[in-house]
Formats: C-alpha cells, structure tokens, sequence
C-alpha cells in the first residue's frame, strides 16, 4: 500500500520547478530565472516562499548546483538594509547560524543597501549592485 501524502506538502511545492533540490528536511526551488534581488525576493514571497539561505555546507553545495551555464551567482536572504547595517541576521532578523564569506567580506564599505550572493566555489559576497542579475532560489 502506497499512501502520497507521505511526502508531505513540501514534495508537492516542488511541482513545476526545473531545479529542485532537497536536503534533510529543507528544499531548494528554481525556475532557473535571473532578476534583481529585490525581484528574487518577490518572486518567492508571492509562492509562499522566501528566499535561499543555506545553514550548512551541504545545503551551500546543494544551492550551487542550479548553475548550468555562463551565469555562476544565486541570491541569498541576506540583506544589509534589514539587517541594520551588518550581516549576521537575515532578513527576518533570525541569526545566521552558518556562513561562508569570502576573504573581505561582508564588505564593511558598504554604507546603504548590501545584498548578498554565492558564487559558483560556494563563496559569498556582499554587492551594492542589488539590481544585478542573480538565480533566484527559494526554499521551502
């Protein structure tokens, strides 16, 4: 006997996305798209979702996997603006509770708005530059 709602409402948000990826109790979502940040964050508010942030190195190495082509950056919900000038909350102000900056970074330069990306080693870095084309990945 075989019962789907074993899977539980995560599997069937899944539906529809090219890139799914699932660690532990947490999945990865895209459409493969690119967009600002603040469209990356819209984008997953409106499904219901928020925006990638990994909590752990496996998580970081899964999120990566959704670059395929010439385009090696993915957004994350780390965000200066709402964190009140640092980036050791994100943007619901919950501590991260795993990181992986870059040498220099998180950007200490950066006055206004920061928003942050990992890039196709994993590393992540802080850009002032948030209308940038990055994926937009979102979690469930």
């Amino acid at each position: 006997f075989f019962c789907m709602w074993s899977w539980g409402k995560g599997f069937f948000m899944t539906i529809g996305y090219p890139f799914v990826r699932k660690v532990h109790q947490k999945y990865f979502v895209s459409n493969k798209e690119r967009a600002s940040f603040e469209k990356a964050v819209e984008f997953c508010s409106k499904r219901g979702l928020e925006l990638a942030l990994p909590e752990s190195e496996e998580e970081n190495d899964k999120l990566i996997e959704v670059f395929g082509d010439a385009f090696k950056d993915v957004w994350i919900n780390v965000n200066k603006e709402k964190a009140e000038g640092d980036f050791t909350v994100d943007m619901n102000n919950r501590p991260l509770t795993f990181t992986k900056w870059g040498e220099g970074q998180p950007d200490a330069s950066i006055q206004g708005t920061g928003c942050t990306m990992v890039s196709e080693n994993g590393i992540w870095s802080v850009t002032k530059e948030c209308f940038l084309y990055a994926f937009i990945v979102c979690q469930l």
